[in-house]
């Protein structure tokens, strides 16, 4: 093989191979999620919460009251959901305007 049959067969190894990956100075785990992968994933993720949010909308009540909404697919850049806590207005789990003004530290007015 001379010099410059190996120099074009280094310029077009694949994207993902070990000589690529160690000339970019990349990890395997880093080349996987390459732009195409995440495009994919995002797609996905979004196609997941549309259909959540369908069933949830169209859905009987009774049925689709303890459905939780999809976690994204995990990859680098993206936050595992956090479970936080719903604060709820009025009704049994507090009284509107006194509750609004103890989360955001305000006084509660009256007009």
């Amino acid at each position: 093989m001379s010099w410059l049959e190996l120099k074009v067969f280094l310029k077009f190894l694949p994207w993902d191979s070990a000589t690529a990956r160690s000339v970019r100075g990349s990890t395997a785990e880093e080349d996987y999620w390459n732009p195409d992968r995440q495009l994919a994933a995002m797609f996905i993720d979004a196609l997941r919460e549309h259909t959540f949010v369908t069933v949830k909308l169209h859905g009987d009540p009774k049925k689709t009251k303890r459905l939780r909404a999809p976690d994204p697919i995990p990859r680098p850049g993206v936050e595992k959901r956090k479970d936080t806590r719903v604060i709820r207005f009025g009704g049994r789990h507090g009284s509107g305007a006194a509750e609004l003004a103890r989360v955001f530290g305000g006084g509660a007015t009256n007009p």
